[in-house]
């Protein structure tokens, strides 16, 4: 297990163990990667693309620093419960019906609007971005390995994860069976063995008797008919993710990664249920060597989250007249496990800064090109080896980020100073951060207010709306493109 030749030693804050450790790869060169996706019943807000945006960052590093990194991020589509309870209602189900349409257009809805989200704050796209629909088999053989080992037990409603049956439960977050009072973010359910005890499988009976995404168990074929069936069902929300990550990396990775309310009950069940169906049942690596958690985004005092309303979007960042470059600039240039108390100033400080910075690297690139000769030594530049220094010491961007400051006023102010080696220095930053490429158009107000309106009328398939809207952006002197990808605007 050895690491890529680096300049410096990468040490990451690991959930599990509760310290900063130098991280080194199962696989040398290779990073097996899982990154917590969103689910798909409303469009994600921003603080939940802050631990996407942690995690591409995390990725971005280790690829500068020579990894492979074999990314996977998932999107979940059916199973998570409202308060991520083991009974309730189905998140995209209750979506459904608010809207009067099926729930996998809904997943599919709320999909499109993620994956444009995602592209225009410059995440990069992942190895596999699995959906959970399309891994109830895999799921289901999971399920039924923990029953013939006895780490699991069918119910008249389901099929649950005894943790009495796995020692170390509690090990990531610290609620251990011993510290769960019961009641505390766990549910008294008289049929389960202990409180703690989590939905592997939920049958179509009492309660889920309407679910209208439901699966055979064992065959995992879809079922269109509904009504009471305890032959049928639909996965719990944890078991989806273990199984997602073990198709596509294996038994075993090196980083999962998610934001810090993920860790209890979720990951918590994830570790137990990945662990305790392992092929070799005598095997006792960890299923993920490192965990990785974003902190919270707070409104004020609150965390920012749909249940209190208090949720801002990409296109609500946009409206306000900011690019989502500068949103991405202002969630990573504070350290990852700090809470990041959100302010519009904040994001305006954040907007200057990051202009700041895309105007002198316009300067370097300019200098070079008025360049002939190579000069400055760029293999033992200061800038670059302080700059490796603060992102190995757990992405610890704001440091980082006054390096590329200092280097700025360096380049400034020493005449004949080395270009090239800022150039490549700046290249480093750039692929770092993700927000430094060439600036791209700034919209005005009113233009993005008709380009969200729009979107929403794609949306619906308002195809009349979307025509008229896009004759209006025109008399605004822009034009707009549909592609893959989403809304493209340029001026005409």
């Amino acid at each position: 297990m050895e690491a890529p030749a680096s300049s410096s030693v990468l040490r990451l804050y690991n959930t599990l163990t509760k310290r900063e450790e130098e991280f080194v790869s199962i696989e040398r060169g290779l990073v097996k990667m899982y990154t917590c996706g969103p689910t798909v019943y409303g469009r994600p807000h921003i603080g939940n693309f802050s631990s996407f945006l942690m995690a591409d960052l995390l990725r971005r590093w280790l690829e500068v620093k020579g990894y492979d990194v074999r990314q996977v991020k998932n999107i979940t589509d059916v199973g998570h419960l409202v308060a991520d309870a083991d009974q309730g209602e189905d998140k995209i189900q209750k979506q459904a019906e608010r809207e009067h349409i099926d729930p996998l257009d809904v997943a599919r809805k709320y999909t499109e609007e993620y994956l444009v989200d995602e592209a225009r704050l410059g995440i990069d796209e992942p190895f596999a971005r699995p959906r959970a629909t399309e891994t109830i088999k895999e799921m289901i053989a999971i399920i039924q390995t923990l029953l013939e080992r006895g780490h699991a037990y069918e119910t008249e409603d389901g099929i649950y994860f005894d943790v009495h049956t796995f020692p170390s439960y509690g090990k990531l977050s610290g609620n251990t069976l011993e510290n769960l009072a019961s009641g505390s973010r766990i549910s008294i359910d008289e049929k389960k063995r202990h409180p703690a005890d989590f939905a592997l499988w939920k049958k179509c009976v009492g309660p889920n008797l309407h679910h209208l995404l439901r699966w055979s168990f064992p065959s995992g074929e879809r079922v269109s008919s509904t009504g009471e069936d305890a032959a049928v069902g639909f996965p719990g929300w944890h078991i989806e993710c273990s199984a997602m990550s073990r198709k596509f990396l294996g038994e075993h990775i090196d980083i999962h990664t998610g934001g810090e309310d993920n860790i209890f009950p979720h990951h918590e069940c994830e570790i137990a249920q990945s662990e305790c169906s392992c092929d070799d049942v005598n095997d006792r690596s960890p299923f993920a060597r490192f965990w990785i958690h974003r902190r919270f985004i707070d409104m004020g005092d609150v965390k920012m989250s749909k249940s209190l309303g208090n949720v801002l979007t990409v296109p609500d960042i946009v409206a306000k007249g900011f690019s989502p470059l500068d949103l991405r600039y202002y969630f990573l240039s504070v350290h990852y496990r700090t809470n990041l108390k959100f302010t519009e100033k904040g994001l305006e400080d954040a907007k200057k800064a990051r202009r700041k910075i895309l105007e002198w690297m316009g300067e370097v690139d300019g200098q070079i090109k008025e360049e002939k000769e190579d000069n400055g030594d760029k293999d033992d530049f200061e800038f670059s080896r302080e700059f490796d220094a603060a992102m190995d010491s757990d992405l610890n961007t704001s440091a980082a980020l006054a390096v590329v400051f200092a280097a700025m006023n360096a380049s400034r102010s020493t005449p004949n100073t080395a270009h090239r080696a800022y150039r490549e220095f700046i290249d480093r930053v750039r692929r770092t951060f993700g927000c430094f490429e060439p600036e791209e158009e700034i919209l005005p107000p009113e233009v993005n207010a008709l380009l969200i309106e729009r979107e929403a009328a794609r949306g619906e398939k308002d195809f009349s709306a979307s025509d008229s809207l896009r004759i209006e952006i025109e008399k605004h002197g822009f034009t707009v493109l549909d592609t893959p990808n989403g809304q493209k605007i340029r001026r005409i």
